[in-house]
C-alpha cells in the first residue's frame, strides 16, 4: 500500500476511535467546530532530461542515434545470420505485410493514354519484431509483429522497449500484427523492403482516416438538407424527422450528427503500378486513408478476384543480400515510361 494510503487509514482509525482531534473528543468537550485533514500525494516521477545539462542531453541523443544506425546496419544481411528455414510459395500461403509512410499523390499514365491517381507509400526502417506461434495466439494462425519508422526511446516506458531489445532493432513508432501461414514465418530482426511487393500485384492498405471532429448530417452522411426558403427558420442544415409516430422510438443506427473520421479504414484491391527499390517507395492505385506522413499497413489483398494476380511473389519476403538483383525502378507492363518514344513509325 502506498505511503499516502497508509496515512489515510491511520487518520481514519484515529477519527473513529475518538483520538485527539477526532469527532469523539470534540463531542465530549462540547466543541462542534469544523475539523478536516489533508492528504498530499507527491509525484516522484521526473523527465529523463530534467536533471541533465544541455550538453549531456545532446550527447545522449547523438550516442543513441549512432547506436541505432549500427543496429540497423547489422540487420541488412539476415541470410548470413543463421536465418530460419525458407520455404517455397504454395496456393493459400499468407505472407507478412509492411508498415509504410504515406507521402502523397501524383498522376501516372498508361500506354493507352489513361491517367491514374497514384499514392506513394515509403517503407522506412521496417523490421520484423516478434514471432507468435499459433498455440500462443488463437490456436489457428501464427502471427508476426512488424514495426516501422524509428522513434526516440526517451519517452517510452521500459516495458515497451523489451520487444525491440529482443529483436535487436531500434524502437519503432508504429507496431502491428500480421497473420501468416506456417510456411511464411520470418526470423525477428529481418528488414522488410518495398520489393516485398511487385508491380501487377494487388494490396490492401489500412490506416486511420483524417479526423473531422463533430459534424452535421450534411457533411457526415451527405444529406440534402431543408429548403432555403418557404417558411424554413434555422432548419436549413438539420436532418429532419428521425422516426415516426408508429414506431415511437429512434431506431439504432439512425444517421445523425456526430464525430466524423479518426477511425481505421481499409482500401481494398489497390494495384501496384511501380516499385522504387532505391528509396523503397510503392506506387499504388487510387487514394489511401489518412493524412500525409501518416503510417499505414500494407498487405496482400484478400479479395478472391485478384487472387490469380498475386501468385509466386517474393517468398517469404525479399532479401537484399539474396541472389536476386533488382533495378532501381520496377514498372507494370501497362505503365507508359517517358523514356520510351511516344510516336513510332511502321
Amino acid at each position: 500500500m502506498p505511503g499516502w494510503g497508509r496515512l489515510l487509514c491511520r487518520a481514519g482509525v484515529r477519527l473513529l476511535a475518538g483520538g485527539p482531534g477526532g469527532p469523539g473528543q470534540a463531542a465530549a468537550t462540547g466543541n462542534r467546530g469544523p475539523w478536516c485533514f489533508i492528504v498530499r500525494h507527491i509525484n516522484s516521477t521526473t523527465w529523463w532530461d530534467e536533471h541533465l545539462s544541455e550538453e549531456n542531453t545532446q550527447f545522449l541523443k547523438q550516442l543513441t542515434a549512432e547506436e541505432y544506425r549500427a543496429q540497423t546496419a547489422s540487420k541488412l544481411c539476415p541470410l548470413k545470420d543463421e536465418p530460419w528455414p525458407l520455404r517455397s510459395w504454395e496456393p493459400g500461403s499468407r505472407r507478412v505485410g509492411l508498415v509504410a509512410i504515406k507521402l502523397g499523390m501524383i498522376p501516372l499514365w498508361t500506354k493507352n493514354g489513361e491517367r491514374h491517381a497514384i499514392t506513394l507509400l515509403q517503407v522506412k526502417d521496417c523490421h520484423v519484431l516478434k514471432y507468435t506461434p499459433k498455440e500462443e495466439y488463437n490456436g489457428k494462425t501464427a502471427t508476426l509483429t512488424v514495426g516501422g519508422k524509428n522513434s526516440s526511446p526517451f519517452y517510452k516506458p521500459e516495458s515497451a522497449l523489451e520487444v525491440f531489445r529482443e529483436a535487436g532493432v531500434p524502437p519503432k513508432q508504429k507496431t502491428t500484427i500480421f497473420k501468416v501461414s506456417d510456411n511464411a514465418i520470418i526470423k525477428p530482426g529481418t528488414p522488410l523492403y518495398a520489393a516485398h511487393f511487385r508491380p501487377g500485384q494487388f494490396v490492401d492498405v489500412t490506416a486511420k482516416t483524417i479526423g473531422k471532429g463533430f459534424q452535421g448530417v450534411m457533411k457526415r452522411w451527405g444529406f440534402k438538407g431543408q429548403p432555403a426558403s418557404h417558411g424554413q427558420t434555422k432548419t436549413h442544415r438539420r436532418p429532419g424527422a428521425i422516426s415516426n409516430s408508429n414506431a415511437g422510438k429512434v431506431f439504432r443506427g439512425t444517421k445523425m450528427p456526430g464525430k466524423m473520421g479518426n477511425i481505421y479504414r481499409t482500401a481494398l484491391g489497390l494495384k501496384v503500378w511501380r516499385i522504387n527499390t532505391k528509396h523503397n517507395i510503392i506506387y499504388v492505385n487510387g487514394s489511401v486513408p489518412g493524412h500525409k506522413n501518416c503510417l499505414v499497413k500494407v498487405r496482400d489483398t484478400n479479395l478472391p478476384t485478384y487472387r490469380d494476380c498475386n501468385k509466386n511473389p517474393p517468398f517469404p519476403t525479399f532479401f537484399a543480400d539474396g541472389e536476386e538483383e533488382l533495378p532501381e525502378d520496377l514498372y507494370d507492363q501497362e505503365v507508359f515510361q517517358f523514356t520510351d518514344p511516344s510516336v513510332t513509325y511502321v
